[in-house]
């Protein structure tokens, strides 16, 4: 027997809630390709392993980002 696991699709919406940020950001993350999604009808349909992804390289890179400007001389 198999070990399968699924993932969760989300659809504009969900998704949206579940990184809290508006819709129109979220469809500019996506022509971006900040995030990977298919388009489905008048919406998108993204996993839910890409939004942790996504939520994940983003809180490096603001780490990244933050922690030289922190840096004490």
């Amino acid at each position: 027997m198999m070990n399968e696991t699924r993932d969760i699709v989300f659809i504009t919406q969900e998704a949206c809630d579940y990184l809290r940020i508006s819709r129109p950001t979220y469809v500019k993350y996506i022509i971006m390709g900040k995030i990977k999604g298919i388009k489905a009808g008048k919406g998108w349909r993204v996993l839910k392993s890409e939004l942790d992804r996504f939520l994940e390289d983003d809180f490096l890179h603001r780490r990244i980002v933050v922690t030289p400007l922190c840096s004490k001389n």
